[in-house]
């Protein structure tokens, strides 16, 4: 049995190997997420261990179609998200509701959530469980300067409401 070596990838800019990693580091995290083996999730998607393993720690040779095989295996949804997202409009408020939590979240009225939960299709609006699990998982992707006052509300609100409250802000 003859082996082959992967591909070589053309050039890649730090910024889309630090996008690879990342998309590999969350397949990761949700397959461990939903206790699924290396093996199991592997054998889904019609790979090999040894290429999710690629696939999971951002290998740029493996093909895109592997990613999403293994994407899919795990019922992980992909979008396209715009690189330069609209800003949103501060949501109108006629009081302050500091430490209130509402029963819908708004993706529209928060924008870092916006971006963290581009996985999310078919919705406009989360649970507050689901927007505080988008938060914590996926919190190091956060840009804590561009959180709006409204938002690093939700997210204190959230954590003492839902949550062990971890001093992030």
């Amino acid at each position: 049995m003859r082996y082959i070596m992967p591909a070589r990838p053309n050039h890649l800019t730090q910024a889309t190997a630090d996008k690879l990693a990342a998309l590999g580091q969350q397949i990761r995290a949700y397959r461990k997420a939903l206790s699924i083996s290396a093996t199991t999730a592997a054998q889904a998607a019609g790979m090999s261990r040894i290429t999710l393993h690629r696939i999971e720690t951002g290998e740029p040779s493996v093909t895109m179609g592997a990613y999403f095989n293994a994407m899919t295996a795990l019922g992980i949804n992909f979008g396209i998200v715009p690189i330069e997202l609209p800003e949103a409009t501060a949501p109108r408020r006629d009081d302050d509701h500091r430490g209130w939590i509402p029963a819908r979240i708004r993706l529209a009225d928060y924008p870092q959530l916006k971006q963290l939960a581009w996985q999310v299709h078919g919705t406009d609006e989360l649970t507050p469980t689901e927007a505080l699990s988008i938060y914590d998982r996926n919190w190091r992707h956060i840009d804590e300067g561009s959180l709006t006052a409204h938002e690093k509300e939700l997210v204190e609100a959230l954590h003492l409401g839902l949550g062990e409250y971890h001093a992030k802000l």
